[in-house]
């Protein structure tokens, strides 16, 4: 591959786009080279925003020609560096896509853009009296197209399904530039492979996503929320698997261990939660419905689980404000630690029985390394997002020691029958862990199926796949 974009090439992409969506100065390049994964910046040669499916195929066919790599960037909101141009060449992004084509109120069905904002796609079918239900705790600002990248689920996951179970259909820009549907826009489908779903969590390695049709949901009318202090966070993650084996299934059951709301409560503005000394995790937990009774009977089940614990007194949101701001406290946990320090996310999940199993050996890990670590997520599915705080760790310990901890991690989720990563993907920061979970074969067909789509390389290269491999 060349990564150089050489005055013919650059000439070409104004033609393609037009003078005003090509950008080649360094401010422009590092804005688009970096996204939310700790502190890595790797800048593109050239930033390119084309309007449409057709521009992007033209770019495609370019850089196919020339084996330039390009990397699909969307709202940068990506913790795993899927957005990073690691290999420099062109970074595309896909802003531009920003439209919601059609609302289908008569089959419950949306048809979007990439670039609109989660958030934005939930409200407006929501007007519609519509459910879009994933809501990842960045859906204010990340991209419906890098949810589908990522195949991004979030904290009503563990009731409703990540982004996959919800998406159709998909228009896709191959990296040879043919623009292609992988499905239909069906309920059901068992006509050839499922090229859908193969697209969907393929981190912008196989193409670039330009249209997506995905299934809505009639929109529930009430819901309950609580949140349920635990003496010992152990007890808390050991309550999650008793909720569901009481027969209830919530639409969001979340964990937060001490740290996690420390720091949140001290970050954001307005938080009036109280948080007795001795109290050393919550879980918040909500469970929605069309009928308030069958919902405070669901609520007075959990409690009958949740009092075999040993907990404080549990908070029932009484009031939207009240719901609203216990939310917001959950979904600003990231942006809490990091502000508190420099930090390394992981993204372990588990079957939800083992999470006391996880958590109690992460903490063994840390110990052994010498690194502190706040743990929070959607324990409901088994996801719990692992933030290592350097603290006051030196340089040395942080560079060596950390990944080896990382490593310790990983191979306990994997012996716990879990994986890599729920939501955050693996991207540039996680490939090199990729041997913990898979085989050599395994890991052989994924690359061959990779080829197929790409046999140049050249669209989102370095990512996913180990250096050694």
């Amino acid at each position: 591959m060349i990564t150089e974009i050489s005055p013919e090439i650059h000439n070409k992409l104004l033609q393609i786009v037009g003078d005003s969506y090509v950008f080649s100065d360094q401010e422009t390049r590092n804005h688009y080279g970096h996204d939310e994964t700790e502190d890595y910046v790797f800048p593109p040669n050239v930033v390119v925003k084309p309007a449409n499916a057709f521009e992007i195929s033209e770019i495609m066919k370019l850089a196919n020609e020339y084996k330039i790599p390009v990397t699909p960037i969307g709202g940068r909101t990506g913790l795993s560096g899927g957005a990073l141009s690691i290999h420099k060449g062109i970074g595309l992004s896909t802003e531009r896509l920003n439209k919601i084509l059609e609302i289908d109120e008569r089959n419950l069905q949306v048809t979007t853009e990439p670039a609109v904002i989660t958030q934005v796609l939930r409200e407006a079918v929501a007007e519609k009296n519509l459910f879009y239900p994933p809501d990842p705790s960045s859906q204010g600002s990340c991209w419906i197209g890098g949810n589908v990248a990522e195949n991004a689920g979030g904290a009503r996951a563990v009731k409703y399904g990540v982004t996959k179970d919800y998406v159709l259909n998909l228009e896709v820009v191959l990296p040879n530039g043919e623009i292609i549907w992988t499905g239909a826009n069906t309920l059901k489908n068992s006509t050839g492979y499922n090229l859908t779903q193969l697209m969907v969590g393929s981190e912008g390695t196989l193409g670039i996503i330009t249209k997506i049709v995905m299934k809505l949901l009639p929109r529930n009318s009430h819901n309950v929320l609580m949140l349920v202090p635990f003496y010992k966070a152990n007890e808390a993650c050991e309550a999650v698997s008793a909720i569901f084996r009481a027969g209830i299934v919530p639409s969001a059951l979340e964990f937060m261990e001490r740290d996690a709301i420390d720091w949140t409560l001290q970050f954001v503005e307005g938080l009036n939660v109280q948080v007795p000394d001795a109290i050393q995790a919550h879980l918040l937990i909500e469970v929605d419905g069309n009928y308030p009774d069958i919902l405070f009977q669901e609520a007075e089940k959990i409690m009958t689980v949740v009092e075999q614990f040993q907990i404080d007194e549990v908070l029932f949101a009484d009031t939207e404000d009240q719901k609203n701001a216990l939310w917001k406290m959950r979904r600003s946990v990231a942006e809490a630690v990091k502000a508190n320090s420099i930090y390394k996310e992981e993204d372990t999940v588990v079957p939800r029985y083992e999470l006391p199993k996880l958590l109690t050996g992460i903490k063994q890990i840390g110990n052994k390394y010498g690194f502190k670590s706040v743990c929070y997520g959607h324990a409901g599915d088994g996801n719990l997002h692992v933030n290592i705080i350097k603290g006051d760790m030196t340089d040395e310990n942080w560079n060596t020691e950390v990944t080896k901890g990382i490593r310790e991690i990983f191979e306990l989720t994997v012996s716990l029958k879990g994986t890599l990563s729920g939501e955050h993907g693996i991207g540039f920061v996680q490939k090199n862990y990729m041997d913990i979970a898979f085989s050599k074969a395994q890991l052989q067909l994924m690359k061959g199926i990779k080829s197929v789509f790409d046999p140049n390389g050249i669209l989102n290269p370095g990512k996913i796949f180990p250096d050694s491999l």
